[in-house]
């Protein structure tokens, strides 16, 4: 007998034992007996058999014998068969083991679907049995199999997201007492701050119990969890086998202010704000648009446009380069480092002040000064009095601003938002809340009591000058400035800034403002809206109301 034929016949005695031990999976292939994904044999000239190696995509018979033997292996618990049949074999095995060790997943039924392409999705029925309590947990996954580069056989593509799909590479599933206990979140007057009530804290409320439901009067339950490559918590729970007894953890946030936080952004494609109280740093109110999407309010890296004028003016008038009712340059353009600057429609002001230029928002008014400017001043300004990069402790997951030191033309842009400064609502609401008080208070969102974290500090407070004059710059801009019309009615201590940032590949700017009433500071940013006292002064509008 042939050598080619005696592997014909081992190849299809294999198949025959395969279709008849599969669990759950027979129907993927249906005992055709089709193309194992082997790689074929030929003759070279010599007569000497040689193996090519198949370069092409996997066939629909490879996808559907390769998918079926794989997930044969896995369901009978051979971890390491099943890893051979995949192109990370030493990956595969550790991940399909741990499932089976640290999931504490006892057995496991997977029933294929109909394979689209490359790509078969299939049930998984896991059995997760852990101190004797047992739980069924059902969910859908699916693999893709591939040509292996170097033996040319197909194979399924190593993915942590085999397993599950909510899995990301690095991490794995854990079935345990929860590391944890569930919090019961509520306001600073007890009111509950649920996640069903209130979508947009999902996120906040998951990283608040990973931070500090140890910290609670609660007792963990068992869960079956995600965890990073460190085993850490990533607090994410799959499955609940038990529920825990949830502690009391109070917040900062105001429950009145964050529903009208949350109406503010509703229905937008995309929408950010956060209230601040400026006497304390203590937030009041967080919310985003989508409820499920990225936490732009805290951890946004956008660029802020003109609503970056308020730091800007407070380095001005700290160096003299400023102030309200003198004199002010607001020319339709200004060049500097090679580029041409303009206004908002190449407005002008002639003879007019700063106040004005600062009311009206005028970009060539501060680009003018660039030239008496070191490049390190705006990030020093930025840092010392405003607390902007100076790592924050809020409670929770913030990104805290950046403005680098940027010379030549990203200086001067930098004096409009524009360049490589970046702040998201959190931060520019702090801004906002440090011109209100003179000096900068960390934002927080729990008690720093609770942990015995250091908050950020800013090296000086502002001058009293300074703080009287750019006090007034904001509340000239909120009685007749572009904040005028979404600040209309509101009385006593107001100010308020508006900012409009160029985003390239936008059709559209991103919308900001920031203001203050009383003590109450607002930021908000509308992203690919455009004008900010159109689009995103509506929304700190009605935060401020629902906090008079």
């Amino acid at each position: 007998m042939r050598d080619t034929q005696k592997m014909a016949l081992i190849g299809g005695a294999a198949a025959v034992v395969v279709g008849a031990t599969g669990f759950g999976v027979y129907a993927l292939v249906g005992g055709d007996g089709e193309d194992s994904g082997k790689g074929s044999v030929t003759a070279s000239g010599d007569g000497k058999g040689q193996e090519k190696v198949k370069k092409s995509p996997p066939s629909a018979a490879e996808v559907r014998t390769t998918a079926k033997r794989f997930l044969t292996a896995w369901s009978s618990g051979d971890a390491k068969k099943a890893a051979a049949l995949t192109d990370d074999k030493a990956q595969a095995a550790r991940s399909l083991k741990g499932f089976h060790d640290e999931a504490h997943v006892s057995k496991v039924k997977l029933t294929p679907d109909s394979a689209s392409g490359a790509q078969v999705p299939f049930g998984v029925t896991a059995q997760i049995s852990y101190a004797q309590q047992t739980s069924t947990w059902t969910y859908p996954s699916s693999l893709k199999v591939v040509r292996d580069d170097k033996s040319g056989d197909a194979v399924v593509q190593w993915k942590p997201t085999v397993i599950n799909p909510k899995l990301k590479d690095g991490q794995s599933v854990k079935t345990g007492k929860a590391g944890t206990p569930p919090i019961k979140a509520v306001d600073r007057n007890g009111a509950l701050l649920s996640k069903s009530e209130h979508p947009m804290l999902g996120n906040i409320l998951d990283d608040l119990r990973r931070r500090y439901g140890d910290k609670t009067d609660g007792t963990p339950g068992v869960e079956t969890r995600i965890v990073d490559a460190k085993g850490n918590d990533t607090g994410t729970t799959l499955r609940t086998l038990s529920k825990g007894e949830p502690g009391e953890l109070k917040t900062t946030l105001d429950k009145d202010m964050q529903v009208a936080a949350e109406q503010s952004v509703k229905g937008k494609p995309k929408a950010s704000a956060v209230a601040l109280q400026p006497s304390t740093g203590e937030v009041r109110a967080v919310a985003n648009s989508p409820a499920d999407g990225f936490n732009n309010a805290f951890n946004g890296s956008l660029a802020p446009g003109s609503t970056m004028k308020v730091i800007s003016s407070a380095m001005l008038l700290d160096k003299g380069l400023a102030s309200p009712d003198k004199p002010h340059p607001c020319p339709k353009y200004v060049e500097y480092g090679g580029w041409k600057f303009q206004n908002d429609d190449k407005f002008e002001i002639k003879n007019g002040t700063f106040a004005q230029s600062f009311a009206r928002s005028c970009n060539t008014a501060f680009i003018s000064q660039a030239k008496e400017l070191q490049d390190g001043d705006l990030s020093k300004e930025a840092r010392e009095v405003f607390g902007i990069g100076a790592n924050w402790q809020v409670g929770t997951g913030t990104f805290d601003g950046s403005v680098p030191v940027q010379s030549d033309a990203q200086m001067a842009a930098s004096l409009i938002g524009q360049g490589s400064v970046r702040m998201n609502p959190l931060n520019m609401a702090s801004v906002a809340a440090t011109v209100q008080s003179g000096s900068f208070k960390q934002p927080v969102i729990v008690s720093p009591k609770l942990d015995d974290r250091t908050l950020a500090k800013a090296a000086r407070s502002m001058k009293p000058q300074v703080h009287s004059d750019l006090k007034g710059l904001m509340k000239l801009t909120a009685n007749s400035g572009t904040a005028a019309q979404p600040m209309a009615g509101l009385d006593g201590d107001v100010g308020a800034k508006t900012g409009s940032a160029e985003v390239d590949g936008q059709k559209k700017p991103n919308a900001w403002f920031t203001a203050y009433n009383g003590d109450t500071a607002v930021a908000a940013v509308v992203p690919e809206s455009g004008h900010g006292n159109e689009n995103a002064g509506p929304v700190v509008r009605k935060i401020l109301d629902a906090a008079s």
